[in-house]
């Protein structure tokens, strides 16, 4: 049984990436999550992708990517008849996600103490950059600025190429995980006691969170982090390898694992030389030790090596592109991907990514496409709680 969240009901007001990828979380724990859009275009990412086509069509490439198993109703939250069809949703609700910036649900009299009137209990998570507070609550935030005041560009790539923003938006995702993770939490306390939340998600301070290992050195250890390009502060040899054929990343970490992996590469004596016999004069002669363990594997491939050195309890594994990871026997065998034919807009079948965890040897998986603008208008309003109902007839 994957659907841990069966039964609750979440509006998704959120556009973009940050708050769809949050509720989609949800939606694939089995939520019922409704994106609630405006009529003219609905959520930007429609408009987004590498497909002109799909992007013409109102369903772009980012949209797909994280809007599955939702279904979509348009509503303009600036007009007085859709305001209360809203306030119906919201009776029904048990969580809202939004991602505007701060005050703007409450100069639409939308915010969180005017919800709360109508549904006491609901789950309010609010995702911006930088938080509800503080002198730049009010600033425009996407991934990259949030990349950049975070300190995460400044030790991504070389030296010589630091500050570099990391290749993905690494900052949205981790605000979405976040926000996913408290409304969940909050949802076990409104299940118990009826009590509600208002959940204020930075996506400065995720991305703040989540650099724990760099930000305690600085904090504890008075060591301002570097950008280190692929090698690992903590260790050596910790990083990507050449070899006869790719890129191979290993992580010797431990002293019986560096010991291994000399002897494996047929260089034994590398354990005990004086430059390499210890963690801490590793890492001071780590570039020499590159040299010397490229060189031996500059014999065969990364894959071999990967093998090799694996079966052995040497953690290693090759560099792959986007593509070669979709096809690894590992990823295939997890299904980490759910298809769907029909998808308007989609001359073929639509593939989209689910979580990244299992539930009781379960994938969860989402049950319906990614929705088109205002798909289930009808479905989603015939469906009020008799209380919404009467008031909507009304």
């Amino acid at each position: 049984m994957t659907e841990l969240l069966s039964g609750i009901r979440v509006l998704d007001l959120t556009n973009v990436l940050a708050g769809p990828y949050c509720a989609y979380q949800l939606a694939l724990l089995g939520a019922d999550v409704i994106k609630v859009e405006v009529p003219q275009g609905g959520d930007l990412a429609r408009q987004l992708g590498g497909s002109p086509k799909l992007n013409s069509a109102g369903m772009g490439a980012s949209f797909l990517a994280q809007n599955a198993g939702k279904r979509s109703v348009v509503l303009d939250l600036k007009k007085p008849a859709d305001r209360e069809r809203f306030l119906d949703l919201v009776a029904s609700a048990d969580a809202l996600v939004e991602n505007f910036r701060p005050g703007v649900m409450d100069r639409l009299g939308l915010g969180y103490e005017a919800l709360k009137a109508v549904r006491p209990g609901l789950v309010y998570c609010a995702i911006s950059g930088f938080g509800q507070t503080g002198p730049m609550r009010d600033n425009p935030a996407y991934d990259q600025i949030i990349q950049g005041l975070s300190g995460i560009m400044s030790i991504t790539g070389t030296p010589e190429t630091a500050p570099l923003r990391v290749g993905y938006p690494v900052a949205d995702t981790l605000g979405g995980l976040v926000g996913a993770f408290a409304i969940a939490s909050a949802l076990v306390r409104q299940k118990t006691s009826g009590e509600g939340a208002f959940l204020d998600v930075s996506m400065l301070e995720c991305t703040l969170s989540a650099l724990g290992w760099p930000v305690s050195n600085y904090l504890t250890a008075a060591v301002d982090p570097q950008p280190m390009g692929n090698e690992n502060m903590t260790a050596a040899p910790s990083g990507a390898f050449r070899t006869g054929d790719g890129l191979l990343n290993i992580a010797a970490n431990k002293q019986e694992q560096f010991v291994a992996l000399c002897r494996l590469i047929g260089r034994p004596e590398l354990a005990v030389d004086p430059r390499f016999a210890e963690r801490e004069t590793r890492k001071r002669n780590r570039a020499a030790l590159k040299v010397e363990i490229e060189d031996a594997l500059a014999s065969a491939s990364a894959a071999v090596w990967e093998e090799t050195f694996n079966r052995a309890g040497v953690p290693a594994g090759r560099v792959l592109t986007i593509p070669q990871v979709l096809a690894e026997p590992q990823v295939l065998e997890r299904q980490v991907t759910a298809n769907f034919e029909g998808v308007p807009g989609m001359d073929g079948p639509l593939t989209v990514l689910r979580g990244g965890f299992m539930v009781d040897g379960a994938a969860p998986l989402p049950t319906k496409p990614p929705p088109s603008l205002g798909e289930h208008m009808d479905e989603v309003f015939a469906d009020l709680p008799p209380r919404a109902k009467a008031k909507a007839r009304a």
